[in-house]
């Protein structure tokens, strides 16, 4: 436990900086901006600023994207309470209740209760971290080759589980991923493969200019092709106070959505949808009063806010312990690591425990920063949404093309992301989610590494993956999940929580 309270304050030591701090409520305000305007989510954002991280350290840098992905979590309550207009799907349920409050003239409660259940569960989201995090990290340290290959296994498996829609075009859109991610240069053999004779894809596919283009052009592509920006009456929000009833309706949901959150965003594949959704149907279960949810109860804008934000920061925790993405935007985090040399996995806290404090410290910081952002701030965010999308996208685009550029001055980065942006809005429009595609290209070579080394420890013998005790548990793991999701019951409800 020594150890615990001193590595978060030589983190807190190392965000008490002036460079660190600034870096830190740049991260929140961005985020709150992002999660506000409908549209923008922290993928796009995360991989629009990606190339800007290089001029940064890596302690700044994270600390940064960290706080767009839990700010953004913040945000997207106001467009749903004030515009019946989710920007993300763990924002749909906060629609159902936030909207109704806010037709009956309690908009400003909804919101004050929106940011101070965010609030508790992002601070109780922080403290699970700092807990579990370098538990998980001891444990990793035992993981060999065939334990790894079976973690990345189970974790591209619940990503397409977890994915919207049709598991069959999130598995074929994975594979897609992992194919791009074996593109170029062969490490072991020198070969070059999957290139077509394109000299400039010896070195493989620009992880940035992927990104860019999958989540930022497509995204906007997307917009104009609608020839309109989704746009509502926003109601007044009033003052954002709350009454004692509302305090005494909310603390309860509060807490059970915390805890719902925080399990839920350790899953695979990443779980902040289903944990709203969980926690709206536990809060309705438990109600007096389950008539009252869909028009206007507190404790379901309470409970599923919560869970959103407790799923956004518990989801840090297999990537930095275990080197798992859990979702599309853990992916991104990923590739930012990287790229600033940093191997996210259990090496992590051991080689460089100033840095991992560091963030965990952030995000405690940065919760504190969003709530004096959200709270006092609500006018200005409902401002934002006024702005007409046609004088956005052109500043978006010329970041996008800027970013892409500077990475490696090559122009053919530029048509690259051109080319994926065609694609990401292509699967879009035919329902394919782009995300497992993202971490079938993080996770695609690191497995493939990790095969081989299995491989050459057992002379070629496939039965080291059943062997290896922690490895059997993952894919017997991996193997029970997908056997429970093509349950008719549960597929059915899986394709409920998607479609509501």
């Amino acid at each position: 436990m020594s150890e615990l309270f001193n590595g978060f304050a030589s983190g807190l030591d190392a965000v008490f900086t002036l460079n660190n701090l600034f870096y830190c409520f740049l991260g929140a305000l961005l985020g709150t901006f992002v999660g506000v305007l409908p549209g923008v989510g922290p993928l796009v954002t995360i991989a629009l600023l990606l190339p800007f991280t290089f001029l940064l350290d890596p302690s700044a840098a994270l600390i940064m994207l960290a706080g767009i992905y839990y700010g953004s979590a913040y945000g997207g309550s106001t467009t749903s309470i004030l515009l019946n207009i989710p920007g993300e799907t763990s924002s749909v349920i906060t629609c159902l209740d936030g909207h109704a409050m806010a037709r009956q003239g309690r908009a400003g409660p909804a919101l004050a209760i929106s940011a101070i259940g965010s609030f508790f569960a992002g601070s109780v989201a922080t403290i699970i971290i700092a807990l579990c995090a370098p538990l998980l990290s001891s444990l990793a340290l035992l993981f060999g080759p065939a334990d790894y290959f079976s973690l990345m296994l189970l974790g591209l498996v619940g990503a397409i589980v977890l994915a919207q829609g049709s598991l069959l075009k999130a598995f074929a859109v994975m594979v897609l991923g992992m194919l791009l991610g074996l593109m170029g240069v062969d490490v072991n053999s020198g070969a070059v493969r999957y290139t077509f004779g394109i000299i400039q894809l010896t070195d493989g596919i620009s992880f940035v200019a992927l990104a860019m283009g999958l989540f930022g052009i497509s995204e906007i592509i997307r917009v104009v092709s609608l020839r309109e920006q989704a746009t509502g009456n926003v109601i007044p929000h009033g003052r954002v106070l709350l009454s004692r009833d509302d305090l005494r309706q909310s603390a309860g949901p509060v807490l059970r959505g915390t805890l719902i959150g925080s399990l839920f965003g350790l899953l695979p594949g990443g779980g902040g949808a289903l944990a709203t959704f969980c926690s709206y149907t536990v809060e309705k279960k438990v109600s007096a009063n389950p008539e009252q949810f869909g028009h206007g109860a507190i404790a379901g804008v309470a409970g599923p806010e919560s869970a959103n934000n407790a799923a956004a920061q518990t989801s840090f925790i297999p990537l930095l312990t275990l080197g798992l993405p859990s979702n599309g935007t853990m992916a991104l985090m990923a590739g930012a690591m990287m790229i600033h040399g940093i191997t996210p996995g259990p090496q992590f806290i051991t080689d460089q425990p100033t840095l991992f404090w560091s963030v965990i410290a952030s995000m405690w910081i940065g919760n504190i920063m969003l709530l004096a952002l959200n709270l006092p701030l609500v006018g200005v965010w409902v401002q934002l949404l006024r702005i007409p999308y046609r004088l956005l996208y052109p500043v978006i685009i010329m970041f996008c093309c800027i970013g892409i550029y500077s990475v490696a001055s090559s122009s053919f980065d530029i048509f690259t992301a051109a080319l994926f942006g065609l694609i990401g809005f292509a699967l879009v429009a035919y329902d394919y989610e782009p995300a497992p595609l993202l971490m079938g290209f993080i996770l695609g070579p690191l497995m493939e590494e990790n095969l081989r080394r299995a491989m050459m420890m057992s002379r070629g013998r496939y039965a080291i993956f059943i062997e290896e005790p922690i490895s059997l548990c993952l894919l017997l793991m991996a193997l029970a999940l997908l056997a429970i999701t093509v349950l008719p019951s549960i597929k059915t409800k899986r394709e409920h929580i998607f479609t509501e």
